[in-house]
Order: C-alpha cells, then sequence, then structure tokens
C-alpha cells in the first residue's frame, strides 16, 4: 500500500495560518542534515521563519554530536530558521519545547511532557528532540531549530540499547499518525509559542511548568564535567533550570552546557 504521508510542501502549506514561521517551506527527498541546509539560507535575513524537511537524513544529530537514526518517512525531520529571533537562547530552548511537546500531543491524544533541557516524552519514553544551534553572520545572531519526532516506527525500529527507553507516535497511540497534519501542527504550535515568548515569557514559563517532568524531582546533572544533585524547583528564562542542592544553596544551570546525569 503506497505512503500516503508523503511529506508536500504544498499540502503542507495549505490554510496554514502562520505569522511568522513557514512563509517558505522546503522538502528534501534526503539530505545529510536539516539543521545544516537550514543553516546556509540562515545566511540571508530575508528567510526568516524558513521551514525545511526531509524524508530522510544521513547525518542528522542530535545534542551533544549524538548521532539521530531513522528510517525513511518514518520521522517529522524539520529545520527553522530565525533571522530575528528577539529571545534569548534560553527562553527559545523552553518555547521550542512547549510547541513541540503540544503539537505531539494533539496528534498522539495523550499528553506529551518535557524533560529539559531538549526531549520530549510520550508515556515516559522519548518521542523527539529538539536541536537548536546558534550562528553569527554579518554581526547577527542568527538561530536554527532542529526538530525530530518519531511517526511511524514500530518498537522493534529502534536499535536494542533504546527500545526500552524510545517511542512513537504510532506506538502509543495505537494509531497511524499522518505526518502532514503533525507537521501543519508543529509550525502552527511554533509560531503560537514564539509570538507568545516574545510578548509574554511568563505564559512560555507557566506552560513549560506544566509539561516538565523534572520539575520537584530529584535530579542529577553533569555541568562542565562536575557532578551536581538536587531538588528540581523551577526555570528561569534567562539562566536555565534551577536547583537546590542537596550540598546547599540554589544554583542555575545553563541549557547549553549542562546534561542530565543517566
Amino acid at each position: 500500500m503506497p505512503q500516503t504521508d508523503l511529506l508536500d510542501p504544498d499540502k503542507i502549506g495549505t490554510n496554514l495560518r502562520t505569522k511568522l514561521i513557514a512563509r517558505k517551506i522546503l522538502v528534501y527527498s534526503t539530505t545529510s542534515s536539516t539543521n545544516d541546509i537550514a543553516a546556509e539560507y540562515a545566511k540571508n535575513p530575508a528567510n526568516d521563519g524558513l521551514a525545511v524537511f526531509a524524508e530522510q537524513q544521513s547525518a542528522g544529530r542530535g545534542r551533544g554530536g549524538s548521532k539521530w537514526l531513522t528510517g525513511r518517512a518514518d520521522s517529522i525531520l524539520c529545520s527553522i530558521v530565525l533571522t530575528h529571533c528577539g529571545c534569548s537562547a534560553e527562553l527559545l530552548a523552553l518555547t521550542c519545547a512547549v510547541a513541540v511537546a503540544e503539537a505531539i500531543g494533539k496528534v498522539a491524544r495523550s499528553e506529551a511532557k518535557i524533560k529539559w533541557p531538549n526531549d520530549v516524552r510520550l508515556k515516559d519514553k522519548k518521542v523527539a528532540g529538539i536541536l537548536l544551534e546558534s550562528k553569527k553572520y554579518k554581526g547577527n545572531i542568527v538561530y536554527i531549530v532542529g526538530m525530530g519526532i518519531n511517526c511511524h516506527q514500530r518498537k522493534d525500529s529502534f536499535p536494542a540499547e533504546l527500545r526500552t527507553s524510545a517511542t512513537s507516535i504510532d506506538v502509543e497511540s495505537r494509531t497511524k499518525c499522518d505526518r502532514i497534519s503533525l507537521a501543519k501542527r508543529l509550525l502552527t504550535s511554533m509560531d503560537h509559542w514564539l509570538e507568545a515568548a516574545e510578548k509574554s515569557p511568563k505564559k512560555v514559563i507557566d506552560r513549560w511548568r506544566n509539561l516538565s517532568v523534572l520539575l520537584g524531582q530529584r535530579v542529577t546533572l553533569v555541568f562542565n564535567r562536575r557532578r551536581f544533585t538536587g531538588n528540581c524547583i523551577g526555570v528561569d528564562p534567562e539562566k536555565g533550570l534551577i536547583l537546590q542542592l542537596e550540598s546547599g544553596g540554589v544554583r542555575m544551570f545553563d541549557a547549553a552546557h549542562t546534561t542530565i546525569a543517566k
């Protein structure tokens, strides 16, 4: 049976009522990385809001240089160019996580949760990741927001070491999600929450708190090769995750230099 949800820029863009995001949409059959393609387009400020999709990546990557492995046409692989973003990198990371989680939750019909700094989870398994990269062109800071969402993978699609920690929308919803509908929801959600972040950062923070799996939990972080353990008590839109440390005191950890210890 032919696949009916192959990504098509015209189908994704039809009736898409966004203000900034996806005024132009590109879809590649295969590319090394949508973030790499988007970074080239980001050199031109006129490409603000450009959305780049691919059916397959040969060199997809996650945070910290990890590989992002997918089969052909079984995921949403998307990067968005932001050449005029008024948010800090920390606030932008929170905003993107909220937007991705909401889009997934609506399609999967089950609330998706956020594991700081860049994972989105369904039923306590990773279903999506976000890679936020910044570039400097002619003195201007631009951002590339890369997103990978597992859609059609089966349980046995994942490497053995990931089968207990990774999942897909199809597995958790027990239906076959429509990737075109998900792409439209993703772009709409990104557009909504980016506008909210610039007008009212508190709205983003409040929603992030509602969706966070770490808030109120004991967490061990690795920051600049040192381990810190404490209770997660919140997030600062400029400085990152806030921990009440077991060793005493309160400290903030920015996403760029911090990972959650396994």
